[in-house]
C-alpha cells in the first residue's frame, strides 16, 4: 500500500546566501519536494539577510515547488525581508 502524500513539509535555509549557492539549493530543495512532495512548504527563513540574493534564492525555489505542484510559505521572516519581498513587487509570489 502507497504511503499518502503528507499535506506539509517544513524546512530551514540559513545564510548569507551568495550566487553561486543557488542552484545547489534550488537542486536540493526540488528534490525535497519531489519525493511525493506535500502541497504546502513552509520555509523558516530566520536565519537569513534580507538582501536581493535571498529574495531571488527564494523566488527561485517557489518556482521549482509549483513545478512540484507545491507551494512555498515563508515562515519567521524578518520584516525587512518581508519589507524587501514587497518592494521587489514579489509578496503574491512569496506569501508568510
Amino acid at each position: 500500500m502507497a504511503e499518502p502524500r503528507p499535506t506539509t513539509l517544513v524546512f530551514t535555509i540559513t545564510g548569507p546566501i551568495s550566487r553561486s549557492d543557488l542552484p545547489g539549493l534550488s537542486d536540493r530543495v526540488c528534490t525535497l519536494l519531489g519525493a511525493g512532495g506535500p502541497g504546502v512548504a513552509f520555509c523558516d527563513v530566520s536565519g537569513v539577510p534580507a538582501d536581493a540574493v535571498t529574495v531571488d534564492a527564494l523566488a527561485r525555489l517557489q518556482l521549482g515547488a509549483r513545478r512540484h505542484r507545491c507551494q512555498v510559505r515563508l515562515r519567521n521572516a524578518s520584516k525587512d525581508l518581508l519589507e524587501l519581498v514587497a518592494f521587489m513587487g514579489l509578496r503574491d509570489v512569496l506569501p508568510e
